[in-house]
């Protein structure tokens, strides 16, 4: 269903961008009978809010019924909303903008023997990501080869 989020990209993005707001991700996804075309966008400056998503909601809407011919199969609720505090960062340019955030990498294979870590992200190299964690009472500074991130979000550091 890829090639249905690809097809709407390019009319949702521009209508996000009116509102002075980026598209952070688009997932058209089925969850037990129904199917959900989700929209995550953030604001420039500051956290999009309730009004935001409304707005930004009624736009795409109108905008994708009317497209011709429909790239929808079937019937699907449209949601609109802030991509969380522990939004993805699906690409290596949201990797590269979360320099000294807290993040999580969870791995194809156990790097340093872990599935997965939380730390600050201290800097991206050409091959490698470099992630400072605490283990046990000891601060230590990974080195992450790219290849080997499956999955890299924001955290919340407790």
């Amino acid at each position: 269903m890829s090639s249905i989020v690809e097809k709407v990209r390019p009319i949702i993005e521009p209508i996000v961008e009116q509102f002075d707001c980026y598209l952070v991700d688009i997932e058209y996804v089925k969850e037990g009978p129904n199917w959900f075309l989700r929209i995550y966008a953030d604001r420039n400056e500051g956290n999009i809010d309730l009004d935001d998503c409304a707005l930004i909601s009624e736009a795409v809407s109108s905008h994708l019924d009317n497209i011709q011919p429909d790239p929808f199969p079937a019937a699907y609720y449209l949601e609109v909303s802030s991509p969380g505090a522990e939004r993805p960062l699906k690409n290596e340019q949201a990797i590269r903008d979360a320099v000294g955030s807290y993040i999580h990498f969870d791995y194809y294979v156990p790097q340093f023997g872990e599935k997965s870590h939380e730390g600050t992200l201290v800097k991206v190299n050409d091959e490698d990501y470099v992630i400072e964690v605490k283990i046990k009472t000891v601060t230590k500074q990974l080195e992450i080869a790219k290849s080997a991130v499956s999955n890299a979000r924001l955290a919340i550091k407790f």
